[in-house]
């Protein structure tokens, strides 16, 4: 390893050039990068097994003194299903929407903020918190809708607000453009949600948007912060994908937890609620004292089982599904007995 008086040199450049190729890293994924690098830089050989933990953060620590009057941080989150930790290059302090800019036209950026709206706002309420949309649903929001017309009509119009709209087949590209960019995640049953990466970038907007009641709108509902924290270790919840395959997870770790009390804001990911509730004397939600029943779930299990058959068939669910959401009582999923 490097000298302790090195303090920055062509092996921690080389590795932050590395990162910033990736976007985001495992620890697992960082040791052979590592390696690499040290076996040119001090000419000698280093396997992947002999970079430890401590060499990783080492090297992220000096990487990020390097790049914070930048206004670049390297930050860490755990995956919300695996709970692998995950590393991201992230900006620190322009607007999410701004960043996507660079490199997106005003119409994707426009369908873009769609999609989150429908994610955090239209499929996200009291009954079923899914916070994740399917390839169909998606597609639909294309173009813009009259009001956000005729908003940019009356002099609103921003970075990301309504034009024209986009094409479906560009709409499908978009998509696919942000999960190879690292902003989505696609499971296995075609919903789209958040990478850890966006997370990670986005948690302080998401919040900033989508947490502020209207003060003109008494309904309970809206005075409920629709982006919430895992009671256990403290980072936002919004999905639990079936990612059973990929990851070799059991039917019980892809349950996504709520409290049962539809008003109390209690969310916890499945797989921290063994040690959560290990240390608690009692398995009841630590906010309202509700018992904790293990079948309320948060993401897409959330979704109404008519909506997820319909999913199946055709890649989206029906308007009129989408109007049962705000109707029916929460839906409890079983294991469906895939594989």
């Amino acid at each position: 390893m490097p000298e302790d008086d090195e303090q920055w040199n062509d092996g921690h450049r080389a590795f932050l050039q590395a990162f910033m190729a990736r976007s985001t890293l495992t620890l697992d994924e960082a040791k052979p990068l590592l390696a690499a690098v040290l076996t040119a830089y001090e000419r000698k050989e280093t396997l992947p097994e002999d970079i430890t933990e401590a060499d990783f953060n080492a090297y992220i620590s000096a990487a990020n003194t390097r790049i914070s009057p930048f206004d670049f941080e390297i930050r860490s989150s755990y995956h919300q299903i695996t709970r692998t930790r995950i590393y991201a290059l992230v900006n620190s302090t322009s607007d999410p929407i701004i960043q996507l800019a660079t490199v997106h036209t005003a119409e994707e950026i426009s369908f873009l903020k769609r999609v989150l709206d429908a994610m955090f706002e239209t499929y996200n309420t009291q009954r079923h918190e899914i916070m994740a949309i399917t390839s169909m649903q998606a597609v639909r929001l294309h173009k813009p809708s009259d009001s956000e017309r005729r908003e940019t009509q009356n002099g609103a119009e921003t970075q990301g607000s309504a034009g024209q709209g986009l094409k479906m087949v560009e709409a499908e590209k978009m998509l696919k453009s942000l999960v190879e960019e690292g902003w989505f995640e696609k499971s296995k049953k075609g919903y789209y949600s958040l990478s850890p990466r966006a997370l990670m970038e986005l948690r302080g907007w998401l919040i900033e948007t989508y947490n502020d009641a209207d003060d003109d709108d008494d309904e309970e509902e809206d005075r409920i912060p629709r982006i919430k924290q895992c009671a256990a270790c403290k980072e936002v919840v919004t999905m639990v994908s079936y990612f059973r395959e990929l990851h070799k997870l059991s039917a019980k770790d892809l349950k996504g937890q709520r409290c049962s009390q539809r008003n109390c804001p209690c969310r916890l990911h499945d797989i921290c609620t063994q040690n959560f509730f290990r240390m608690q004397r009692s398995r009841n939600c630590p906010l309202c004292k509700t018992e904790w029943t293990g079948n309320d779930f948060v993401g897409e299990r959330a979704a109404p089982k008519a909506n997820k058959q319909g999913s199946r068939r055709s890649g989206g669910i029906s308007s009129a599904n989408t109007s049962r959401m705000e109707t029916d009582e929460p839906t409890r999923i079983e294991d469906d007995g895939e594989d």
